[in-house]
């Protein structure tokens, strides 16, 4: 996911922009707050484009506060909590080629909320796109938990895929999400709402 970061040159283009001009024909300073206030309108109405993941399940856009990002340094659960730190995760996860990661807890999440009578159905989709040695979005567990979760799913209940579910969340937790919190891609997008908040 590409950070987002205004360099000078964007700055300037905005500058330049009459639309950005409020303050026309008046003094220098007031062209320097108009132009503080529209860089933050500028901002509140980009934040919901420049993270293409960050949609809600209806696809509504989702309206960032700082708050909520500074959160989801706090735990990989409360980044997991949130719909948004799960569309920005997913992004990074894609940019380290192990989306497959956060795809399998999701899938599991939903499955956790199936009616039993559409267990088999969803349980044989798991299995078959994340578990089994071939899959394509094969998930990183070893010999023992594919055969046991492969058990599982032959018979499924709501907690066929909870073992290796959470084998895939420590596997996130101790490797993915540290380097998520150091990415330009998280700390950009922190930075950019911290300066349209304090403006």
């Amino acid at each position: 996911m590409p950070g987002f970061f205004f360099s000078h040159n964007n700055m300037t283009e905005l500058n330049g922009k009459e639309d950005c001009k409020l303050a026309e024909g008046k003094g220098h300073k007031k062209k320097q707050k108009a132009f503080g206030a529209d860089l933050k309108s500028y901002l509140r109405c980009m934040v919901p484009h420049i993270e293409s993941g960050i949609k809600t399940s209806n696809s509504r856009n989702v309206m960032l506060s700082a708050e909520e990002v500074i959160q989801w340094s706090q735990s990989l659960e409360k980044l997991l909590a949130s719909q948004s730190g799960q569309g920005v995760f997913r992004e990074f996860l894609k940019s380290e080629f192990s989306e497959e990661n956060i795809e399998f807890w999701l899938a599991c999440e939903d499955y956790k909320k199936t009616k039993s009578d559409h267990l088999h159905g969803k349980a044989e989709r798991i299995y078959e796109e994340f578990v089994q040695s071939d899959a394509i979005k094969q998930i990183n567990i070893d010999y023992q938990m594919r055969e046991a979760t492969a058990k599982k799913a032959q018979d499924p209940t709501h907690s066929s895929f909870d073992e290796a579910q959470k084998t895939v969340y420590v596997l996130m937790e101790r490797d993915s999400y540290p380097r998520f919190l150091k990415s330009k891609s998280y700390l950009n997008l922190l930075n950019q709402l911290q300066t349209s908040t304090s403006k």
